[in-house]
């Protein structure tokens, strides 16, 4: 891969969609990527994409997994180990509601309150599973900035939505 430069929220976004693309196509998911970056090293912390890992799992949830395991600490703790000023890259804005009964992504991230200065986001969470998306005020409240990257958005949804069910076009011979 190759090193992205400090503040190419482009290429960030890039490497987030090119992991989104990891994600099985599903009817019942967004495919989404996720990258987490240390500021002042410009390393990538950590990366994780929808159904990475096993269960019903979303690409902020396999990014903070991956990293409390890599630091040996529960994913609650996380923030007590990682460096003190951080960017989140994801396709999708985090969910705040999971119809699945697990944490919210909104809820894992704000964890990292204090750390984690921004979350930059390519779309906002469309309204096809939870209506009216709070994440982004969430993560607000918490004082975690919440900012667009814009130029991806058609492209983000195509693969956020592979496998859905779409309306078929009415053909007739």
């Amino acid at each position: 891969m190759a090193s992205i430069q400090p503040g190419d929220h482009k290429s960030y976004m890039q490497l987030a969609l090119d992991l989104a693309q990891k994600s099985p196509p599903k009817p019942t998911n967004y495919r989404v990527g996720a990258v987490l970056v240390d500021l002042d090293t410009n390393a990538i912390l950590a990366t994780g994409y929808t159904l990475e890992l096993t269960g019903n799992t979303h690409a902020e949830q396999c990014c903070l997994i991956k990293l409390a395991q890599q630091h040996g600490v529960d994913e609650e703790n996380l923030v007590q180990v990682l460096p003190s000023r951080m960017a989140l890259y994801t396709t999708v804005e985090p969910c705040s509601k999971r119809l699945s009964g697990n944490l919210p992504c909104a809820e894992r991230v704000r964890r990292l309150a204090g750390s984690l200065r921004t979350v930059y986001v390519g779309v906002s969470e469309p309204e096809t599973f939870v209506s009216q998306n709070t994440g982004k005020q969430m993560l607000q409240d918490a004082g975690i900035e919440v900012a667009h990257i814009p130029g991806f958005e058609p492209r983000i949804l195509e693969v956020a939505t592979a496998g859905h069910i779409r309306d078929k076009p009415n053909i007739e011979a």
